[in-house]
Parts: C-alpha cells; structure tokens; sequence
C-alpha cells in the first residue's frame, strides 16, 4: 500500500508506543486518528507533534471498556474523513496476575479492551473499508510463549493473535491482517530503563528494542500487500529461550 494520503486510526495513540506509531505514520504522509482513552492532554501533544511535521491529525476519545464506544469509533472517523485503510490495534491493559490470585475484575477489564474491542473494531473496519485496508494488531512475544505471570493479559494477546490469522483468511484478499508481537521496548509505567536492561540481559540482543526498529516493522507489514496472518515476533530472540 502507498501509504501517502491514506486514513490510520491508531488506538491508544496518545502516548508511549502509541505515540511513535502515530508520528511513524505521519511522517510516511497519512493522515492519522489519534485515539485515547483518559490521556486528552497527551493526544492534544501528539496531535500537535504531528501537524509540527506537516501532516493532519485529530484525536478522538473512547473508552474501549465499553462496547458500544469501541464499535462506533469506526464509524466516527468515517464522519469525519472517510474510511480509514489502516487500523492499529495497539490500546491495552497490561496488568499482573496468576492462575491462583486474578480477580474476575482483573479478568473482564483485560478482556474487555485487550481483546473485544480490537475484535469490534476489526469488524467496523471491514465493513466501511473501500478498496484495500491494513490491520495489525499489537500482541506481545508472551502470547506465544506464556509465562507464569499476567496471566488475563497473555491469554487476550494469544487469542489477539488468533483473531488475526482468522480475519486475514476471512478478509482476503481485500485486507491485509497481520500482529506484531514484541518484547522490551518500554519499561512499564512506574519502572525506569533499568528494569528493561536487567531483563533483557538473558534476550541473545542483550538490549530492548529500538524504538524506530519497532515503527519499522509496522511500517514494513503495512508497505507489503503480500503478507497476511503473519505475527511478526519483535523480541531480541527472547523466544528462543523458550522454544
């Protein structure tokens, strides 16, 4: 896809990883939906980071714990400009918990942003698309190869990773549908960079990605119009541990 002009709805773009897809895309010339949650302020930045570097944008607010919000925010940005051709599914919850001490709450929470409303919006997103689309959705090395912890994050992210094999068979050949699935990048918020360069210590990369190598790849799985179903695994070979 050419992707200069084209529409990207990016959730959860307002800040952190989010924020560097939404100035990747920007500066590859699309026009981008900068979606939050509660971070208003830190889309506003966003936006403004955006048409700094000559490009348009606009936020939109939505709280993907709700059904109903989800599935419309589609449908807004087509109020607006026009069916997207791009959807990042990148908005999510990421929050510990074990087999014996998740709560019901901690459950539907991640459930509920993690893994329905990337699956409404899939949904919106295919019916309003014109001619050629790109979703990729956002999932982490952990789906593939799960640990102990976190466990209602990583099961969303592995049926996140299903849904997109599903859909790309589904969506073909009009959609492209494709997961990045990464490692350390950021720390977690409240941790600083000395909680990534403990862990990656063992990862054979022995660093955390780069944030451009990250952009990269999202911006390589939306130029390609060949590849579909693909999780692209972003990891520093942290899944070679656990093979």
């Amino acid at each position: 896809m050419e992707l200069k002009g084209k529409i990207a709805l990016v959730t959860g773009g307002a800040r952190r990883l989010g924020r560097a897809f939404v100035l990747a895309l920007a500066q590859a010339g699309m026009k981008v939906v900068v979606h939050y949650g509660r971070a208003a302020q830190d889309a506003e930045k966003t936006v403004a980071q955006v048409q700094a570097l000559g490009a348009e944008a606009i936020a939109l607010q939505a709280d993907l714990r709700e059904a109903d919000a989800a599935r419309s925010l589609v449908d807004r940005v087509v109020d607006l400009w026009g069916a997207p051709h791009v959807l990042v599914n990148n908005a999510a919850v990421f929050e510990p918990g074990t087999l014996q001490d998740t709560t019901l709450e901690n459950w539907t929470l991640h459930f509920r942003v993690n893994l329905r409303a990337p699956f409404l919006l899939m949904q919106r997103f295919a019916a309003v698309v014109e001619s050629e689309g790109k979703i990729v959705n956002v999932t982490d090395w952990r789906a593939v190869y799960p640990g102990r912890r976190y466990l209602a994050y990583t099961l969303t992210k592995a049926a996140l990773i299903t849904l997109t094999q599903m859909a790309a068979r589904e969506l073909a050949p009009r959609v492209q549908v494709n997961a990045l699935a990464l490692g350390a990048v950021l720390p977690p918020p409240g941790e600083d960079m000395t909680y990534l360069e403990r862990l990656v210590q063992r990862y054979p990369a022995r660093r955390p990605a780069r944030m451009e190598e990250v952009t990269d790849a999202l911006l390589f799985l939306l130029r390609n119009d060949y590849i579909t179903g693909e999780v692209l695994l972003l990891d520093g070979g942290a899944h070679l541990l656990h093979g």
